[in-house]
């Protein structure tokens, strides 16, 4: 090979080299501009979990009063003296002491089924409230799905902010979403 061929060469390939350095050196600066890329759609990422909840609600409790007279004492006395004065109005002699005594035994029946049935209705009512823990599903977004376009070809990422329409890319990462218009 002459002399001339081998420098020529040389040349050549120096020249080559350089060149490709220039325009690597070039990509990467366009690259590491940012630019506006428009963003053809998004959609919410979201992670689904559960998490206890405290549920309270108010009910109505019966109670009973308190009794004070649990054997129907009061209520059998004022019954057999009721029956006895009523049982003292009927019929004459003997017959009106048996039906003194009739009349009181009925009564006192009588009051003391009064004075029961009494009892057991005097209910009053309380407010009650009862708890109790639930889970509860949460769909939280974690970051939003974006398709954009970028040179004529369409790309997705990843980001956590919600896009719209614009958003800055640099070194291959879109950066900031455009401030909305007033």
């Amino acid at each position: 090979m002459s002399k001339m061929m081998m420098i020529g060469s040389m040349l050549g390939a120096a020249a080559i080299t350089a060149l490709g350095a220039v325009a690597t050196n070039y990509n990467s600066q366009k690259d590491s501009q940012p630019q506006w890329v428009e963003i053809v759609g998004s959609k919410a990422l979201t992670e689904t979990s559960t998490e206890p909840q405290q549920q309270c609600t108010t009910k109505k409790i019966a109670k009973t009063a308190p009794v004070e007279d649990q054997h129907e004492i009061a209520g059998t006395v004022i019954g057999a003296v009721v029956g006895g004065v009523l049982g003292n109005q009927v019929g004459g002699g003997s017959g009106k002491k048996l039906a003194t005594v009739a009349g009181a035994a009925a009564g006192g029946y009588a009051g003391k089924q009064v004075q029961e049935d009494m009892q057991r209705k005097d209910v009053s009512y309380q407010e009650q409230q009862v708890c109790k823990t639930v889970q509860k599903t949460v769909e939280k977004t974690i970051g939003y799905e974006v398709r954009y376009l970028h040179d004529g070809e369409l790309k997705t990422t990843q980001v956590s902010q919600k896009p719209t329409g614009r958003m800055l890319l640099q070194d291959g990462k879109l950066m900031a979403v455009e401030p909305a218009s007033s």
